[in-house]
């Protein structure tokens, strides 16, 4: 049942010197620091001395068309042997197409095709790391040449890949919102059990339509509730407070962990006790 929070270089002296800002874990993106030196490497090395470290990818790009990128796995499976990383995990998404990097996460089309693709290459990946891949349910704005729908797409991947799922609450909470679903109902189909661990973040409404996924803003109440909801259903596993921008005071940030761990607490401190 551990709270843990990304790590940012906003508040990275947080992480070593303010003793009521003190995570389970941290989490980041390995490409931001493969290969950094100097200050940040010192600093980085630090904090991995008194943090347990899950790494979040942003460039694998599990649903491009083009080959894997082998050099890039090569010093990603260094970076994650040398900082002792256990959960590695990355986007159901693309971000690369014919050799070009579109530094946005897209989404794949939720078709039998790209279920074989994304699950063989999710076979690879792992076999090459030594190490299950984590694959997160990812926000979208428009579904493109769906024959399933998201559900099965991720059921289906998740099942021929053998591959653990990163439930990312605040991503069902938007997409439901924008595409008319329900998104109890939705988590509630999930194969709760692959569940390795979960992320947790605010979103941004834009209109009455529309909310957009930016990690930007505290978490609302109504995904507190759907948080709340999903961990009644679940054997206890980690949470991770994502904030990449808009960095609010670290009191802000401690009230956020306290407010998930209060939650967790509540059901799975029981649900312990009782099968204890």
């Amino acid at each position: 049942m551990e709270i843990g929070i990304g790590f940012r270089r906003d508040f990275a002296d947080e992480f070593l010197v303010n003793k009521e800002f003190q995570p389970d874990f941290i989490e980041l993106a390995p490409e931001n620091w493969i290969g950094m030196g100097g200050y940040w490497k010192k600093k980085l090395d630090a904090v991995a001395e008194k943090y347990p470290i899950t790494c979040h990818g942003l460039s694998l790009s599990i649903g491009s068309p083009d080959d894997l990128d082998m050099d890039f796995l090569k010093e990603l499976k260094s970076f994650l042997n040398q900082y002792d990383v256990k959960i590695y995990s990355e986007h159901l998404s693309f971000a690369k197409a014919s050799n070009a990097h579109l530094y946005d996460l897209l989404p794949i089309p939720f078709r039998e095709d790209a279920v074989k693709h994304i699950a063989e290459r999710i076979r690879i990946v792992q076999d090459y790391l030594e190490r299950p891949l984590v694959i997160e349910n990812v926000s979208y704005y428009t579904s493109v040449a769906a024959q399933m729908t998201e559900l099965e797409f991720i059921t289906q991947i998740l099942d021929e890949s053998a591959c653990q799922l990163l439930l990312d609450v605040n991503n069902v909470y938007v997409n439901a919102f924008n595409h008319g679903y329900d998104a109890k109902s939705f988590i509630s189909a999930l194969p709760l059990s692959k569940v390795a661990y979960i992320h947790m973040a605010g979103h941004e409404k834009v209109s009455d339509d529309l909310i957009i996924d930016t990690h930007g803003k505290a978490i609302i109440d109504p995904v507190y509730d759907l948080f709340d909801y999903t961990v009644e259903l679940m054997q206890p596993v980690s949470v991770l407070l994502e904030r990449d921008f808009n960095i609010p005071e670290t009191k802000e940030l401690i009230g956020e962990m306290n407010a998930l761990g209060k939650i967790v607490s509540n059901h799975w401190e029981e649900k312990h006790v009782t099968s204890g």
